[in-house]
């Protein structure tokens, strides 16, 4: 239900972003930028930690074209995945331990450079292939009783994107769809756990400029 209820807000968000721009503005940024706000859906693969899909995301870019059709830009996105894990022993320090259930969560936070080749800028429909990369921030955080544990991470991300750019009128934003694949070398242990790399794939929806 919370999940649900975070997709209903973010979407309603987003709605409301695109009444606010719906005025009479260029359907790009400027005649060679273009910006994205998305919310996205995560679904990770074998991270070990918290393996649960969920939609707790957003993401942010804009850019340049500095060709016809190549662009540079900057990105941000953060995501966070949950998931519950039943009673069991954990150790704690030398020789102690801890008989608890968990609610795990693993939070990311990527940013850096995107480069991006549109095919038939200026159309209504707007296919794009895109790679980012840069630093990234991850926290693996675990919650018992009133308790938590957490270990702060950094590593490399890169991540390959394909998407597409609609602009149905000739002023006003448009419809931003994408789906994504990401790696971050981050690594770190909490407990019995261990995470060496992070792998996503993930799908993105929303308003371009």
């Amino acid at each position: 239900m919370k999940t649900i209820k975070y997709i209903s807000i973010r979407v309603a968000a987003l709605i409301a972003l695109t009444l606010v721009f719906a005025l009479p503005t260029k359907a790009q940024m400027t005649d060679n930028g273009y910006a994205h706000i998305d919310w996205q859906y995560n679904f990770p693969l074998n991270n070990h930690f918290a393996d649960k899909s969920s939609g707790w995301g957003m993401s942010f870019e804009g850019g340049y074209y500095v060709t016809d059709h190549f662009a540079l830009g900057a990105f941000l996105a953060y995501h966070s995945n949950h998931e519950y894990f039943g009673r069991q022993t954990l150790p704690i320090g030398e020789s102690g331990s801890l008989n608890t259930d968990q609610q795990h969560t693993l939070f990311q936070l990527p940013f850096g450079l995107a480069g991006r080749y549109t095919f038939d800028r200026g159309g209504a429909f707007q296919p794009y292939f895109a790679l980012k990369a840069g630093p990234q921030y991850a926290k693996m955080k675990s919650a018992f009783n009133v308790y938590e544990a957490s270990k702060n991470t950094w590593g490399f991300y890169v991540s390959p994107e394909i998407g597409l750019s609609i602009y149905p009128w000739a002023y006003g934003p448009g419809l931003h769809i994408a789906a994504y694949y990401s790696y971050g070398t981050n690594k770190g242990d909490l407990f019995t756990y261990s995470v060496d790399g992070l792998s996503n794939f993930g799908l993105r929806l929303g308003v371009a400029f």
